[in-house]
């Protein structure tokens, strides 16, 4: 928030953005938001939320069918402020390429955001579950499977600091993502959540817990 100016209505281009939940809400927030998804289940589902939304918000939401590698075909250099990807970079065998192409369509004084799996904690959610064989083949390993049983990617920070640095938008800030809760044993609301949340911002601003966390958030920062 401290990057733009209070107020300022941002070009938010989010790819893969799923099922929509965090495009919807920066196009509630007043942005212009360009989603890119190309799972026909979630573009299906993204459709009817957004047109059950208000024309306000409607007229500031956009649902492109898409690659997130093509960034570079429906869209111009420099076209938006900020660029999501949050869990893509888990699902392509050439990350770089894809960063290259977040890259380029990232405006000067823009923000790309990613939220990946952290490779180096891969050992720790089997190690806390009891599963010892799990735990000793995470170690040193930049695959694991995930909730459907696919193999994706983790990636480590210090590479992906080195890539965004590799496209002019340095690493300018880092969190960890859930450090102490899975992800089926989060409360829908109420008091435990908010303790949860508190927990879980604490732990994702701070040495060393946030080293250990299961995903890492890390923004890069163009000048």
């Amino acid at each position: 928030m401290a990057r733009f100016p209070l107020g300022k209505r941002l070009r938010v281009l989010d790819v893969g953005m799923g099922r929509g939940a965090q495009a919807l809400r920066l196009a509630r927030g007043g942005h212009e938001v360009t989603g890119v998804e190309q799972d026909a289940d979630a573009l299906a589902a993204v459709r009817a939320v957004v047109a059950a939304e208000p024309e306000g918000i409607r007229s500031r939401m956009r649902v492109v069918e898409g690659d997130a590698r093509d960034t570079g075909v429906h869209f111009l250099p420099g076209s938006f402020d900020v660029v999501l990807c949050h869990g893509g970079l888990m699902h392509v065998d050439e990350p770089d390429a894809l960063l290259a192409g977040l890259g380029r369509v990232l405006a000067p004084g823009g923000l790309l955001s990613l939220v990946v799996r952290n490779a180096d904690a891969l050992a720790m959610r089997p190690g806390l579950r009891a599963d010892w064989a799990g735990a000793l083949a995470a170690f040193g390993s930049d695959t694991y499977r995930d909730e459907s049983g696919a193999e994706v990617r983790a990636h480590r920070l210090d590479a992906v600091g080195q890539s965004l640095a590799g496209i002019a938008a340095p690493l300018v800030a880092w969190y960890g993502v859930r450090v102490f809760s899975e992800a089926t044993d989060i409360p829908a609301a109420g008091p435990e959540l908010e303790a949860l949340l508190s927990a879980e911002t604490r732990a994702g601003r701070t040495d060393p817990y946030r080293r250990v966390a299961t995903m890492l958030h890390l923004c890069g920062g163009r000048d």
